[in-house]
């Protein structure tokens, strides 16, 4: 570890349950280590809270390995933070100056409820899969799939789509709360393969419905999606959908 350490103050997002007005509380994180992670320093944080009794800021987080996307914040005005291509879990304090302050928040979304403090409600992602986001015919096992030949371009950019991890970065960054580059993405991943062609007309009709259905906004091409996508998903997904869409209607219409 190196010899300097931070001292930061803290803004913090803090909210009993989403019917409840929240605001912004100050809390003092003193002596903190650069080598630790944003996480590792919302921890010291914690720890210090609930030595003197007091009740922790409600973080969501799992794998801390940028894999599961679940512990995205606001930091700053942006999703996950000033680094480009990581999750929250991911960013380091060397990131910070000594003496900054810091701006916390949760993702702010119709569709993504608070639950508590930083912690939001992403279940409309799931329920956006169960409307479409599957294949559900006989595939065959792993030598019928391999059998199949599929060209490397096709295949690398289905594999492109499919490393969405569906955090929500997108919804929180985008200023009408579309959830567009993640469902273009899961879309993509399938309608580019043979496997995912069969139901690629009931797919899109029914995951697009389901995303309207669910209160997110519409997408007007501003790209902060892609900014901010810790995958780094590219936009050109969404041209894709749209074309799926398109094709899917003028087919339902004959």
């Amino acid at each position: 570890m190196s010899g300097k350490t931070l001292n930061l103050t803290l803004k913090v997002w803090r909210q009993p349950n989403s019917s409840s007005k929240g605001s912004f509380v100050t809390y003092h994180a003193k002596d903190i280590s650069p080598d630790i992670s944003f996480l590792e320093m919302m921890d010291l944080v914690n720890e210090e809270l609930e030595s003197k009794g007091k009740d922790p800021i409600a973080i969501e987080q799992d794998c801390r390995e940028g894999i599961c996307g679940c512990c995205g914040l606001v930091i700053n005005g942006r999703p996950h933070g000033p680094l480009k291509g990581i999750t929250t879990c991911q960013l380091h304090m060397r990131h910070f100056k000594d003496k900054e302050t810091i701006w916390i928040e949760p993702w702010r979304a119709k569709a993504f409820p608070v639950i508590k403090d930083l912690i939001v409600d992403r279940s409309a992602f799931d329920t956006i899969i169960q409307a479409g986001g599957f294949v559900s015919v006989n595939t065959g096992g792993i030598p019928d799939a391999n059998a199949i030949p599929i060209p490397k371009e096709i295949a690398e950019l289905a594999m492109d789509a499919a490393s969405c991890i569906g955090c929500g970065a997108c919804v929180a960054a985008c200023k009408n709360a579309s959830a567009m580059l993640f469902v273009s993405a899961k879309i993509s991943q399938l309608a580019l393969l043979p496997q995912g062609k069969v139901e690629r007309e009931m797919r899109v009709e029914n995951m697009v419905a389901k995303m309207d259905e669910l209160g997110f906004g519409n997408c007007t091409n501003i790209s902060s999606c892609e900014a901010e996508c810790p995958k780094e998903i590219k936009i050109t997904n969404i041209a894709r959908l749209n074309r799926e869409f398109i094709r899917a209607k003028l087919i339902s219409a004959e």
